[in-house]
């Protein structure tokens, strides 16, 4: 018998979940490892290699791994609510003009949900991921993310959107170590070849990153029906034509096609004319927003303003604002002006290291 229970640990095939797994089994938990197939490079009109976490050789890999240390090994193949759900909500996103957050959705409804309903057959009171985050049981009764140890991997941002419900079932083995700690566990575990994987930071589902192709692959007729559209300065002035406003993002200023003599971003994004409008870096700063779909974290509400550091993209170090939720939505004033406000990335609220919670940028 196990010393603390059953536990459903959730195996990339990378070196993060795998030290997750033998980590929760050192410790004496009884472990089982799964392997989710969220995917597959041929739906999504890719011709090189399959890699990343979804491949057959990281399958394979967490599987050897699992077979190793004695502990059993499941794949489950959820790929039908994977493209129901996130890569179809990818499309609808960037044919609305915005711009999506694929990773929080899938960590929303597909991974939580599909590994809770695969723990409850297999009587598991726990699962287990191998995101750097940290989370506790705070005396409200709320379970709460805090950043992880490792500045430059904390993966909270993409977590704010997980229930309480399931975060009382969740533990993150990762949020007190290092990556360089994590690479040594594995080599000190005689896993050299899992120790030296590389990272991927593309979107899983997305091959080459390239998504302007992988929407173009998705929806065939989509290059013919919004190529010619035009792009208009802040001022309404018409400068140029461009190859369709699905294929630009708030902020980018590279690959736009047009020439005018001065870096030119993309400052908004208008569908309904298919118009992308440029602008200098100064028209993309702001000093409000308004967030939607909001899931809170530390309190079960917000009702009156508090200081908050709010991060708009994933790499964003985070703006000192003062935040207030009016009923479902958050309305943000930043202490200084952001750049690059994009509707449909999501916003996240932290108090110190505590994640408040978040929502998507409007």
């Amino acid at each position: 018998m196990s010393k603390h229970g059953r536990i459903l640990v959730a195996m990339s095939g990378g070196v993060d979940s795998s030290v997750a797994a033998v980590m929760l089994h050192e410790q004496g938990y009884e472990v089982i490892g799964l392997t989710m197939k969220t995917w597959d490079y041929a739906s999504s009109g890719a011709n090189s290699k399959e890699t990343g976490c979804c491949s057959l050789d990281s399958i394979n890999d967490a599987r050897s791994l699992a077979v190793g240390y004695g502990f059993p090994h499941y794949i489950l193949d959820i790929r039908n609510e994977f493209g129901d759900y996130v890569i179809d909500n990818f499309v609808d996103e960037y044919l609305a003009g915005r711009t999506p957050n694929p990773c929080v959705l899938c960590n929303t409804h597909i991974k939580w949900e599909a590994l809770l309903k695969r723990a409850d057959k297999l009587d598991c009171e726990f699962i287990a991921t191998g995101h750097y985050a940290n989370i506790r049981l705070q005396d409200n009764g709320r379970h709460v993310i805090s950043k992880g140890k490792d500045e430059n991997k904390d993966q909270s941002y993409v977590l704010w959107g997980v229930s309480q419900e399931n975060l009382a079932r969740t533990k993150f083995p990762l949020g007190s170590f290092t990556k360089a700690e994590i690479r040594q566990m594995a080599l000190d575990m005689g896993q050299e070849e899992l120790a030296k994987k590389s990272e991927s930071y593309e979107i899983c589902f997305v091959p080459e990153n390239d998504y302007r192709s992988f929407l173009k692959h998705r929806v065939p007729e989509l290059e013919t029906e919004v190529a010619g559209g035009d792009f208009v300065l802040v001022d309404g002035t018409k400068v140029g034509t461009h190859q369709g406003y699905p294929f630009y993002t708030i902020g980018q200023r590279k690959g736009l096609g047009i020439a005018l003599g001065k870096p030119m971003f993309v400052t908004q994004i208008l569908p309904e004319s298919n118009t992308v409008v440029l602008g200098d870096e100064a028209d993309l700063q702001k000093r409000e927003a308004i967030v939607r779909n909001l899931n809170l974290i530390k309190y079960d509400s917000i009702p009156e303003p508090l200081e908050a550091v709010t991060k708009i993209r994933y790499k964003d170090p985070g703006t000192l604002s003062h935040i207030h939720q009016e009923g479902d939505v958050m309305k943000v004033n930043f202490h200084h002006s952001v750049t690059g406000i994009a509707p449909g990335q999501s916003a996240v609220f932290y108090e110190g290291n505590d994640l408040l919670g978040g929502g998507f940028l409007m």
